[in-house]
């Protein structure tokens, strides 16, 4: 007697390959679990496999083993992993608690999590909505949120965790073999790339610059993750120029000083001083605008909460509708600083009154009536913004189109408006100042130059800590949303080529980041600091740097001051640009090298370039493939494909894009499995009824 066929006896099982289990990876298990009653109504088993070198949940970035010092620039209370009531998901909604929430529950013993050490214990009994999060505390909360998710999934679905990189996927008939670097080879029914932040080949400046300090015996440092960098070459008291002020800058001063055995203390005036260790080098920064990114703003609303008004989704759904093309610059941008300034005063005269002279009615009328064009160049310093060129937030008049004479005017009659109207000039918010704070400033004397940008820094921390000036916050507010609005349209196919590439994955999100993303204000007030105590000097704005080959040193100035330095280390403090083709992931870059994925090129026939970025359908973050059509089995998320730019977790009750893009690719994911389910059982009745 013959037997019936293994397969017609076994349970199928259908596999997910996951790989990169950090923030997004495990962000999408969860809505995987949460949506699995829905769309899965197969009784075949699932197996998942999560393929990442580092720990799932905190994946390479938020990973516990590293150092205790490096903080997240997010408060605790403006960290979730959850989605909420605000989250327009098609999924359902499943809240949790945020990190400050979470950190309550542990110390309450609701909740359990591994033996800690006491500095890490200390900070969890001791963290207030307000506070700045460790990473390594970060890293808890994501590793429980990943087990968390794993513990939703009913017994039919297996999570396997595989610490280890994967190299090469290859289609291998009906499914996708991923070939992992300790020799493991899995087969999967789907693939989901969601690999974070990636690092790639040195550009040619860099690639230079590596050549010149290997010749001469130099160190360099080019765009990199600060906390993954080597610093150990860089010896106390070596001079060392740092290019660019942002996140990495402040994550590398850190290191480099606090980190080698310095000490901040508060003094019985409130003044913080720094006390050296010795072991630290000498640290010249300096960037394009020469200041810090702004810091954090730990002040709340007092008036009105501000709503958009000039960009809002309606008025971007038109504008898609009525604009032949659309560029950024001329069309979208000008809505949006309308909507900052907006925000910022109306929250400065509802919510602190006794600070302006008129009233928030006649102030707004007066405001609506200007045309947002003119906002971009208003500034009682006509010289900050004349002729700037392309490429910074504040454009110059030639690329506003026409009408020079009102946009003028009206440029104009906004800085007579405020300066009527606002008491303080602290309070008057200006653009271009706020994009360039040193302007066209010349400073002949260093030491005139050091005092200038501390005092601009002690300021801005004034402006964004102090309750008398929460309208800082209410500009943040309408940025954030504006970001919101702005991302919904990204995708829309009116973008001319030149403002998508030149704009929204150019000047940007380096604008946003300035504004909105900076560090806690504790460093830079640590910052000034070590610059009162010679650790750190300030180069100035328009910063350049030069490879001396006849000295053999490396060589820095800037449009602020004639005076230049000389160092024997370099550090381009900043992430490495996105370039697909040119990563440092093997995995990514096969996909471009064998056509199975491309790097996104954007053409409308005068204009033509990549993004970098690698091409997915933003229906569903399906991968395109060489020849144009999108995968059915290979998916991507992360800040390295063509989908607008979102955090790994969120702020709370914001609707979070990350939230919605995981949701979106995990019913993709379990909807193709459902096919596959339905086109398997058909094909198994079929061989049943003819067995």
């Amino acid at each position: 007697m013959s037997h019936a066929p293994t397969s017609l006896i076994d349970p199928p099982e259908f596999r997910i390959a996951l790989i990169g289990g950090g923030p997004r990876g495990a962000g999408v298990l969860e809505r995987i679990a949460a949506n699995l009653p829905e769309l899965w109504r197969s009784d075949a088993r699932i197996r998942i496999h999560v393929i990442d070198p580092h720990p799932a949940g905190p994946g390479r970035i938020w990973r516990f083993d590293q150092s205790p010092l490096l903080k997240l620039n997010s408060m605790a209370a403006d960290v979730t992993m959850f989605t909420d009531e605000s989250s327009t998901i098609d999924g359902p909604v499943r809240p949790g608690p945020s990190l400050i929430e979470w950190a309550r529950l542990v110390s309450a013993g609701e909740i359990a999590i591994p033996r800690v050490d006491a500095r890490l214990r200390q900070e969890i009994e001791n963290l207030a909505p307000a506070s700045f999060p460790t990473r390594r505390l970060q890293s808890l909360y994501l590793s429980w949120f990943f087990a968390d998710a794993v513990g939703l999934l009913p017994e039919t679905v297996t999570v396997v965790v595989h610490r280890a990189s994967a190299v090469e996927t290859v289609d291998d008939g009906p499914t996708q073999r991923i070939l992992l670097d300790d020799g493991v080879s899995i087969a999967a029914d789907v693939v989901l790339y969601s690999l974070g932040h990636t690092g790639a080949d040195a550009e040619p400046e860099h690639a230079d610059l590596i050549d010149f300090a290997r010749r001469r015996e130099l160190f360099y440092l080019p765009p990199a993750f600060t906390a993954d960098a080597d610093t150990r070459p860089i010896v106390p008291g070596q001079r060392v120029i740092v290019r660019g002020m942002g996140l990495a800058a402040v994550d590398l001063t850190v290191l480099l000083t606090e980190g080698r055995g310095g000490r901040f203390d508060r003094g019985d005036d409130g003044v913080l001083r720094y006390t050296a260790s010795g072991l630290e080098p000498r640290l010249y920064f300096g960037s394009r605008r020469g200041v810090p990114y702004h810091s954090k703003i730990s002040s709340t609303l007092a008036g009105e909460r501000p709503a958009a008004r000039y960009f809002t989704p309606a008025i971007a759904r038109a504008l898609e509708e009525t604009r032949p093309s659309l560029d950024l610059s001329v069309d979208v941008w000008p809505l949006i600083a309308k909507d900052m300034l907006w925000g910022y005063y109306r929250e400065l005269f509802t919510g602190h009154p006794d600070r302006v002279e008129s009233s928030w009615d006649s102030f707004a009328y007066a405001f609506d009536r200007l045309d947002p064009r003119a906002l971009l160049l208003a500034s009682p310093h006509t010289e900050l913004h004349d002729g700037t060129p392309r490429g910074h937030a504040i454009p110059s008049r030639d690329e506003l189109a026409g009408d020079d004479d009102l946009i003028a005017r009206d440029a104009q009659a906004f800085v007579d408006l405020v300066e009527g109207s606002v008491s303080y000039s602290d309070d008057r918010l200006f653009l271009p100042e706020l994009d360039r704070p040193l302007g066209g400033a010349l400073v002949a004397d260093p030491e005139e130059l050091q005092e200038l940008v501390r005092d601009y820094i002690r300021t801005d921390l004034a402006l964004r800590t102090r309750p008398e000036h929460s309208a800082t916050l209410g500009l943040f507010v309408a940025l954030l949303t504006s970001l919101f609005t702005l991302s919904d349209l990204i995708d829309s196919p009116k973008w001319t080529a030149q403002s998508r590439v030149r704009d929204i994955h150019g000047w940007w999100l380096g604008y946003f980041s300035f504004i909105a993303s900076g560090p806690p204000a504790h460093r830079l007030e640590e910052l000034v600091a070590l610059s009162e105590a010679g650790i750190v000097k300030f180069l100035g704005a328009g910063v350049w740097v030069q490879a001396d080959e006849e000295e053999g040193i490396f060589r820095a100035g800037s449009a602020t001051t004639p005076v230049t330095v000389t160092a024997s280390a370099l550090v381009d403090a900043r992430l490495p640009a996105t370039a697909i083709s040119r990563s440092d992931n093997e995995l990514l870059r096969s996909l471009v090298t064998s056509g199975v994925g491309l790097e996104e090129v954007v053409t409308d026939g005068t204009f033509s370039a990549s993004t970098g970025r690698l091409s997915v359908r933003q229906l569903d973050t399906r991968i395109l493939g060489a020849g144009g059509q999108h995968s059915s089995r290979q998916y991507a998320i992360g800040p390295y494909t063509n989908s607008p730019f979102v955090g790994a977790f969120s702020r709370p009750r914001t609707n979070a894009i990350s939230f919605r893009e995981n949701d979106k690719v995990a019913r993709a994911i379990l909807s193709r499995l459902a096919e596959l389910a339905e086109e398997r059982g058909a094909t198994l009745r079929a061989t049943e009824a003819a067995w």
